[in-house]
């Protein structure tokens, strides 16, 4: 599609989508959200995206092809549930590392993000290997 407004009005649109998707990413652990929902939330700026610049453009913008990121995504995911074997846990434990930054300010990282993380990319890299597999046929 060649119009100027969807191009003009696209861009806008797709930068507040993708922060959106990593702000749903972020806090999925606690609430509503998460990878799947901010995976989607991705996939559907890219698909504005398609449709306002050409598959090409939109290849070039992902700078990834889909497929490696469903696979990074896989291992993520996996990985993470991974970690709770070693020392005899069941599968996908969550594990936690908390670090106070300030006084009012706890940060919390662990396992459970990290598997957000790969349902996250496993989301965006086979969506878009399917809408780009689509729209090249």
């Amino acid at each position: 599609m060649n119009s100027l407004i969807l191009q003009v009005v696209g861009r806008l649109l797709v930068t507040l989508m993708f922060l959106f998707s990593v702000f749903l990413l972020l806090r999925g652990h606690n609430e509503p959200g998460g990878g799947f929902v901010g995976g989607l939330m991705a996939v559907a700026g890219f698909g504005l995206y398609t449709l306002a610049y050409g598959i090409e453009a939109a290849k070039q913008a992902l700078r990834f092809d889909p497929r490696t990121l469903l696979g990074l995504g896989l291992v993520l995911a996996v990985g993470s549930g991974l970690l709770a074997a070693f020392p005899g846990a069941p599968f996908l434990t969550g594990y936690w590392l908390e670090w106070r930054l300030s006084a009012n300010y706890l940060l919390k990282v662990g396992t459970p993000t990290v598997f957000d993380l790969g349902v996250y990319f496993v989301v965006i890299g086979g969506t878009l290997a399917a809408v780009f597999s689509l729209e090249e046929a």
